[in-house]
């Protein structure tokens, strides 16, 4: 396939970004959308230009790394992460767009790679069990519904590549918030923390600056791990029952 590529290029975070066009020849249908940005890269180094600097690591859809808007879908096409995306997805000719996720919260450091870890403050903020546990119990040492236990599984998939944030208009955080929220709050073990939890995880997420939500739905149906939209409401339920008793 020949591809014309416009791509976002920002020398840095305090420079302006700007659109920049390439032409590609001979890529594969079977390669992936990062093997394509590699061949991009190899024949800018050849030429003696800067490659395109774009997030990855595993490149197995299980790490959250890659992070890139494609012709103004997150992640692409698909609904997978983009290192899954592969080009049978596009036709020879096509002109694709690729850009940074778009959100306040998440800064471009260069080109494609953007800052996420607002991310992680709010994961340090209650994303976890404080209580000591020990060696690992066995598994039948502590019962869980298997209800609850589904539930909890459903969230923890969340990888946390930030593809709600940027497919929301108002660029919100709440499906991830609610996916890591709701992944303790349901298992025995995070039962203690329930209250602080939400209240600090959902007060670090404003602290960030990420956008209300409006539930467009538009997060769940970019999530390449099919993070539903009824999480978000149950993590409002978790917040308003936390902040009741707190009342109290």
């Amino acid at each position: 396939m020949k591809l014309t590529l416009r791509v976002w290029r920002q020398r840095n975070a305090e420079e302006p970004g700007a659109m920049a066009t390439y032409e590609v020849d001979n890529i594969s249908a079977d390669m992936s959308f990062l093997e394509m940005l590699d061949t991009l890269n190899e024949e800018l180094t050849l030429a003696g230009d800067e490659p395109v600097a774009f997030d990855h690591d595993c490149r197995e859809g299980i790490c959250g790394a890659c992070s890139l808007v494609i012709n103004g879908d997150a992640h692409g096409p698909e609904r997978t992460t983009t290192c899954q995306l592969h080009m049978r997805s596009f036709v020879d000719g096509d002109t694709i767009d690729i850009e940074p996720w778009r959100a306040s919260a998440f800064p471009v450091i260069k080109d494609l790679v953007v800052d996420r870890s607002s991310f992680d403050r709010i994961i340090q903020s209650g994303g976890y069990i404080s209580a000591p546990t020990g060696t690992a119990p066995d598994a039948h040492a502590t019962p869980v519904p298997k209800p609850d236990a589904d539930f909890a599984f459903e969230h923890a998939e969340c990888i946390g590549c930030g593809a709600c944030v940027a497919a929301c208009p108002n660029g919100s955080a709440m499906l991830f918030t609610s996916a890591k929220v709701n992944h303790l709050n349901v298992l025995p073990q995070g039962a203690p923390e329930r209250e602080t939890r939400v209240l600090d995880m959902v007060a670090q997420m404003d602290e960030e600056g990420f956008g209300g939500c409006t539930l467009t739905g538009e997060c769940a149906t970019a999530c390449p791990k099919g993070i539903p939209l009824p999480s978000i409401a149950a993590m409002n339920k978790e917040w308003l029952r936390a902040t009741r008793k707190v009342r109290r």
